[in-house]
């Protein structure tokens, strides 16, 4: 069993390079002159609300920080704590998932396609797009959420990824930095997601 899931943050470290505005060249971290300020992570998160609905938010939830890991070395990198499994899906094209609760706290990474989430009792719905902006967590479990939310698969192409349910259920430590998904005006340390 994995000890900790620093080998999905190091799998993302594309996004980050992607997330920088247009134009702007990714730091030299080797020169000494730059000073740096370790980003965060900033993730779109089902949870649930005090109304025990759940609700689509944008949280922060890790310090990247540089690594002296042979073969990364250099690179922003961060734990995401302690999965209790891993579980790899493969979902046709125009699947509907129907209503449900997350089963766990879990990340979930689309690695191709796109799923669609929407809220039944609200007009929120977030679009995730496989690929390295493709992680959210899912938190929205039946104890902080009644109903949970739909997720639909719309395109014809199949969606493909992987499900790390979270030890215990623990709620990694987050700041919540805003309503809705993350989106790129949360800067570096936006991940994923297209609010509709």
């Amino acid at each position: 069993m994995f000890s900790n899931i620093a080998f999905l943050a190091t799998a993302l470290l594309p996004c980050l390079s992607t997330a920088l505005p247009h134009g702007t060249k990714q730091p030299d971290l080797s020169d000494p002159s730059y000073k740096f300020v370790p980003p965060r992570l900033n993730i779109t998160t089902l949870a649930g609300n005090s109304r025990n609905q759940s609700a689509i938010e944008c949280w922060s939830v890790a310090t990247l920080e540089v690594s002296s890991t042979p073969g990364i070395q250099g690179a922003l990198v961060t734990s995401l704590g302690k999965p209790s499994g891993a579980t790899y899906f493969n979902i046709p094209g125009q699947f509907n998932g129907g209503l449900h609760n997350a089963p766990a706290v879990q990340y979930v990474w689309y690695t191709s396609g796109t799923g669609v989430i929407s809220l039944p009792t609200s007009k929120d719905t977030v679009t995730v797009k496989g690929g390295a902006k493709g992680l959210i967590l899912a938190a929205d479990i039946a104890s902080v959420s009644a109903l949970g939310h739909v997720t639909k698969y719309p395109t014809k192409e199949r969606t493909v990824g992987l499900v790390l349910p979270l030890a215990n259920n623990t709620v990694p430590v987050h700041t919540v930095v805003h309503a809705g998904a993350c989106t790129e005006a949360d800067g570096l340390d936006y991940l994923n997601t297209e609010t509709d």
